[in-house]
């Protein structure tokens, strides 16, 4: 398992990993398996979205603030609760098909790191596995 460091410098924010684990995945020398992108965090996530337009990314951003508002009248009482909720509804993981040695993403697909909590230093764990077929 390889831990890659994201330090990110807003509240809410969704950052461009894709070239950081795609060197994972080079390093590690797989020609065919499977990536597994994981984040050990409960206020931040992991998805696979557009990464062409940067303006999808804020676009993602306004839609789950409306979502999920950061004041609602939560219980929890450290002020986070949308940060957690947010991140349940991206998601902690991602798994990502490696053949020919690379990602097997889409053309105009990344991977992010969603922080919800922010700013903050974070880790995201990777673990690439070798497939025999």
């Amino acid at each position: 398992m390889e831990t890659l460091s994201v330090r990110t410098s807003r509240q809410v924010e969704l950052i461009d990993i894709t070239s950081s684990v795609r060197s994972v995945v080079l390093k590690k020398g797989v020609i065919s398996g499977m990536c597994m992108v994981f984040v050990p965090h409960t206020t931040a996530g992991i998805t696979i979205n557009e990464n062409a337009d940067p303006s999808v990314r804020g676009d993602i951003i306004k839609e789950l603030d409306k979502i999920v508002p950061h004041a609602d009248g939560y219980a929890h009482s450290e002020g986070n609760s949308a940060a957690h909720i947010k991140a349940s509804v991206m998601g902690f993981s991602q798994n990502i098909i490696i053949e020919a040695g690379d990602l097997q993403l889409g053309v105009w697909q990344g991977i992010y790191f969603c922080e919800f909590d922010g700013p903050r230093s974070r880790k995201v764990w990777i673990k690439v596995i070798s497939s025999k077929s």
